[in-house]
């Protein structure tokens, strides 16, 4: 199938030239557009683009000519404007129920530790997703992967750490399998068993180590269910000593590292993360020189959860020093139910622009092909570029780009295109 896309107000995010697989420091400010435009998409990818002047001037007997010569269907976007779907490479999408009552300890004053202790937080969601069976958890996780579809979410990474034993953790990565094969998302999957100590190891923390290393990396890199591998690396959960052991048990296995680094501390997440090539290192929330140095000579993206700090009303990562000192930053939902019950990436980007002080186009270089990069996408995915998949949005009327984070609760997204079609999220 052929589709020709017309009167394209403005095409955003567009290369022109070589690849580009991620945008640091300056660069971030770079967005390259064009206005009065078109895009043509064969099947899944997108053939060629470029603007409606030079469309003219090739074939100037117009849509009957474009019918009969360069596509099956014309598509007349009447001057909207067309950017990449967005890419979200956080989320903790796999749960089962909600988390409403500590939200409502939250209130009264407890902090998420102090919840936590009182069992809720992590090994709350671990013990409802037990009690659920793996056709109600994929039931209860489709309506949520709908609903960021609606929200512009093209691919999304989708992480383990509700198990906590080998059989819930395969489970969980079993439903965001399904998800990928039963939903138009492009979806990365992450084993993140190192996300809470259960109950069970309580004061063996290394026993639980133990069982990670040996009896679930094994299976999960068999059976292909998992991409990367991850770990919570933060006091009271689990130490750098315990992050290095479970990495280098992942890498021997072929799962890439991704780390949940520095969120409450400085817990040398970061340090441990770049030692291992992570792909990305998230939260960073507590990050100064010495990480943003480490950061900058490495290939690992630093990925920000501004919906999280929101939610528990702490100190926002310093984003703003991160680009200054030269560092490629993503920006992701990190959608879940304790801190985090949100996943309209809109949002985020309002976020990013109110309290990391970023511009529009860092932040949309931060949800489209920064996010792929973290995902290990962007060869084909956060980009207008010929090759790549046809995953796009394409908004309402709407005066400029400053729009998008401007209006973050308005519904701007008119259509969806994932791999070249139309998406229906009704």
């Amino acid at each position: 199938m052929k589709r020709l896309f017309i009167n394209i107000g403005i095409l955003v995010q567009v290369e022109t030239g070589d690849s580009v697989l991620k945008r640091a420091g300056e660069e971030m400010s770079v967005m390259n557009l064009i206005k009065d435009s078109y895009m043509a998409v064969e099947n899944e990818v997108i053939s060629d683009f470029g603007s409606m002047e030079t469309l003219r001037a090739l074939t100037s007997n117009g849509v009957e000519y474009w019918l009969e010569n360069m596509a099956d269907e014309v598509v007349d976007l009447k001057g909207a404007v067309v950017m990449p779907s967005f890419c979200d490479s956080h989320t903790h999408l796999v749960y089962a129920g909600s988390r409403e009552r500590e939200f409502i300890d939250k209130v009264r004053g407890l902090s998420y530790k102090e919840i936590a202790a009182r069992g809720g937080g992590i090994l709350n969601s671990a013990q409802l997703l037990h009690e659920t069976d793996e056709n109600e958890l994929f039931r209860q996780t489709e309506v949520r992967a709908r609903e960021i579809l609606s929200y512009g979410t093209g691919a999304v990474e989708i992480k383990s750490g509700y198990g906590l034993n080998p059989e819930d953790e395969i489970k969980m990565l079993r439903v965001a399998k399904r998800i990928e094969k039963e939903t138009p998302l492009t979806v990365k999957t992450t084993f993140l068993g190192a996300h809470a100590v259960p109950s069970r190891y309580l004061g063996k923390r290394e026993e639980y180590v133990n069982e990670i290393i040996n009896e679930m990396i094994p299976v999960i890199a068999t059976e292909e269910l998992a991409d990367y591998v991850d770990v919570f690396t933060e006091d009271g959960f689990f130490t750098v000593e315990d992050t290095d052991r479970i990495l280098n048990a992942g890498m021997k296995y072929g799962l890439r590292a991704k780390v949940h680094a520095n969120q409450m501390s400085f817990s040398g997440g970061v340090q441990v993360g770049v030692k291992y090539n992570a792909i990305s290192v998230d939260h960073l929330e507590f990050t100064g020189v010495e990480e943003f140095n480490i950061l900058k000579n490495s290939d690992t993206m630093a990925t920000l959860l501004p919906g999280s700090t929101f939610f528990l009303e702490m100190e926002y990562a310093p984003a703003r020093r991160m680009i200054e000192s030269g560092i490629a930053v993503a920006l992701a939902t990190n959608y879940n139910p304790g801190s985090s019950p949100y996943g309209d990436m809109r949002f985020i980007m309002a976020l990013a622009a109110l309290k990391y002080k970023m511009t529009t186009e860092e932040i949309i270089n931060a949800v489209t092909i920064n996010g792929a990069y973290a995902m290990g996408l962007s060869e084909s995915h956060g980009s207008i570029a010929r090759g790549k998949r046809a995953d796009f949005i394409v908004c309402k009327d709407i005066p400029s780009l400053d729009y998008i984070p401007y209006t973050f609760t308005s519904p701007l997204i008119d259509q969806i295109w994932l791999g070249g079609v139309k998406i229906s999220v009704s």
